[in-house]
């Protein structure tokens, strides 16, 4: 007797492990680019907050008179985003040297309690420094030219420092027009 041929395919088991092992599969996947995505939003967020505050610390550092120590506050518009930034400066060991912090949130999140966010929920903190020296110290100034470079190969011999070309000691140094020779 001969047997009966049996049909080639798949049974419907087979079929049903198949598709829960794509789901899951599938489900994986969503889940890393989900994640992916957040995290390209986070840090699209903390260089525009980190911007902000840059900018800020630009504006202290050309603002004619040093920054207060007391803190001072503010809101920014950047990017089409609302920013609140808030500034301290603190004297450094250094006379005439001041640390600035500022830290960058959104304008629109509120401050816990009645003090500071804690640093981890600030997006941006920037550091910098601003000093009021405007001149060179003991009015004068290296020599840059490259006939003082080379004299200087030598070890052990020093090149005397250069006066301000505007005059004696003390004297700013006042930029010359293009072209023009003394």
């Amino acid at each position: 007797m001969k047997r009966p041929m049996r049909a080639a395919g798949f049974t419907l088991i087979e079929v049903l492990v198949a598709l829960i092992i794509v789901a899951f599969g599938m489900g994986a996947l969503m889940t890393a680019l989900t994640s992916a995505a957040n995290n390209t939003q986070r840090l699209r967020e903390k260089s525009f907050a980190e911007w902000v505050g840059l900018n800020q610390l630009a504006l202290a550092r050309l603002a004619r008179a040093m920054p207060s120590t007391s803190k001072s506050e503010g809101d920014a518009d950047f990017a089409g985003l609302k920013w609140h930034w808030v500034q301290q400066a603190t004297d450094m060991q250094i006379p005439g040297v001041r640390r600035i912090v500022i830290q960058v949130r959104h304008a629109d999140e509120p401050m816990p309690g009645n003090g500071p966010k804690p640093p981890e929920d600030w997006l941006a903190t920037v550091t910098g420094f601003r000093g009021d020296a405007i001149g060179a110290p003991q009015g004068t100034m290296p020599p840059f030219d490259s006939s003082a470079a080379q004299s200087n190969g030598a070890p052990g011999t020093a090149t005397p420092p250069v006066p301000n070309p505007g005059g004696g000691p003390g004297t700013p140094i006042v930029p010359r027009a293009p072209g023009t020779v003394r």
